[in-house]
């Protein structure tokens, strides 16, 4: 009985089908030129028209995958367990279409360091590792928490560095300053008399200033502790940073926090703030959290508004604002406690109780709210059909929106639909707008960057590997700066004299949740 040899992998490589490497990762010492030899004989050794994954030659064994013009292959040794290369062989096609998002020579150029890498986390000294493809994409974005401490802590200290260079700079400018007034000579600012002096008292500052950030006043980074090294700690905050940084903004630093990565489409976008507000400014905002079914019906929706208020000048504190309110959907309003309600209810107006009384200075008050909810389907702002059809390869998903609401104007619309794991990109048909593929997430981002009266339709159509439950919940996000509910205010005055008040109005229509299951 011949004695059990392990699985010896060699190299692994995408070539040509002319034997032509593109990208390729040897595993045990082999020279360019045996690698480069030994792929181009491989096109030479293959039967036409024979149904085999794998070809032998006196010293390897080839095994093969066609990858559309390309080829994945795995040069192992004969000793080695077919059935274990052929398992091999399958997760490193899936690992390709995680980073490529065609299988073409340039795209797999482009790549081919984040290939090597994957490729190395499969295969260790020729010798399979016990991984799969979410371990794979785990592994080869890891992250270290004390990393991130270490370089705030930095930041932190250069921060210090430079606030104690200008504190420094002050002192000298305030004593030369007193020194002018008293009629003495400034110190260390004297004429050349006084050279030896000046230099010496620079030396000093500039000693002062290198030193005193080696005492931050910050709470030192937590000390390594003395069991396992928690260095790389994968896909998470470490809840150290997240204390150290919450000590950072207590004390008035400016964190800038790194991107979480999310796109667009993953969180509620917001508009940028005005840039010119006058001393009474109103922001009336609206947030839809919509949920529809893929065979129609919505299941619910909700739009809850509220008009904010911010006075930054006192004369104008006692104030009124006249609300033109032209809701047809059957929203409920609701005022603040303060807000004389008598008032609204006959005459649309917002006042306080007591007339004497201003509104506070600098503060946003939110002066009136109000909520729609409904299952009404005609009352959609943007609907969304998703139709997935079987095919012999596949699944043919045709996504249509139309604009109901046709007041309104939607920008920056991204449409996200699933895309199964480890089936390649999608080949994309007929298509409205643009869209991206994110391999790493799994998603087809369907962007539109303006959706109104003279673009109400679109569609988009591609196909891809998979069954019609795969590409649900399809979710939605915009924002708008018009009005859903059609509430506004039209005027301020002040309460005595009703003299109109010059205003600014910021509009925004935003998504909190709005999903096709």
């Amino acid at each position: 009985m011949s004695p059990y040899f392990p699985q010896v992998l060699l190299a692994a490589a995408v070539c040509t089908k002319a034997g032509k490497a593109i990208v390729s990762r040897q595993f045990v010492e082999m020279t360019r030129t045996r690698v480069e030899g030994l792929l181009a004989a491989f096109p030479k050794l293959m039967n036409t028209g024979k149904q085999h994954t794998f070809v032998e030659t006196e010293s390897v064994r080839y095994v093969y995958q066609p990858l559309e013009k390309l080829y994945m292959v795995l040069v192992t040794t004969k000793n080695s367990n077919i059935l274990e290369d052929l398992e091999t062989l399958r997760l490193f096609s899936r690992v390709i279409p995680e980073y490529c998002r065609v299988l073409e020579e340039g795209e797999i150029a482009e790549h081919c360091f984040d290939l090597i890498f994957a490729f190395d986390e499969i295969v260790a000294l020729g010798y399979r590792e016990n991984v799969n493809l979410a371990q794979i994409r785990t592994f080869t974005e890891m992250d270290s928490h004390e990393e991130k401490v270490f370089r705030a802590v930095r930041e932190t200290q250069e921060r210090e560095a430079q606030a104690e260079m200008r504190r420094k700079a002050k002192e000298l400018q305030q004593a030369r300053r007193d020194a002018d007034r008293a009629g003495k000579k400034s110190p260390g600012f004297g004429g050349f008399g006084s050279t030896g002096m000046s230099s010496g008292s620079t030396v000093t500052i500039i000693t002062d200033t290198l030193m005193e950030p080696e005492k931050p006043k910050v709470s030192p980074a937590p000390t390594r502790p003395s069991g396992p090294s928690k260095a790389l700690k994968l896909s998470a905050r470490g809840k150290e940073v997240d204390d150290f940084v919450d000590k950072l903004k207590s004390e008035g630093e400016n964190i800038i926090q790194p991107s979480s990565g999310k796109r667009p489409s993953e969180a509620s976008k917001a508009l940028p703030p005005p840039v010119n507000t006058e001393s009474v400014h109103l922001r009336v905002e609206e947030k839809i959290s919509l949920t529809c079914g893929r065979d129609g019906g919505l299941q619910n929706m909700e739009v809850l508004g509220m008009i904010t208020l911010r006075v930054s000048d006192e004369k104008n504190g006692r104030i009124r604002l006249m609300v033109s309110n032209a809701d047809k959907k059957g929203v409920q309003l609701q005022t603040h406690p303060n807000v004389d309600k008598k008032l609204f209810s006959s005459e649309s107006v917002i006042g306080l109780k007591n007339p004497d009384k201003s509104f506070p200075m600098n503060n946003d008050v939110g002066v009136l709210k109000w909520r729609l909810q409904t299952t009404e389907e005609s009352l959609i702002p943007l609907t969304i059909n998703c139709w997935p059809s079987e095919s012999g390869t596949g699944c043919d998903v045709n996504i249509e929106y139309e604009l109901q609401e046709e007041a309104l104007e939607l920008n920056d619309v991204v449409i996200s639909i699933p895309i199964p794991p480890g089936v390649g990109a999608p080949v994309i048909g007929d298509l409205d707008g643009e869209y991206r593929h994110d391999s790493r997430r799994n998603v087809l981002e369907w962007s539109l960057p303006v959706v109104d009266a003279n673009n109400k339709t679109g569609s988009l159509e591609f196909s891809i590997a998979g069954q019609p439950n795969d590409f649900f919940p399809v979710t939605v996000s915009f924002v708008s700066k018009g009005n859903y509910s059609d509430i506004q205010v039209v005027k301020v005055s002040h309460v005595e004299g009703d003299s109109p008040v010059k205003f600014s109005t910021e509009t925004s229509f935003l998504v909190d949740k709005y999903e096709i299951l």
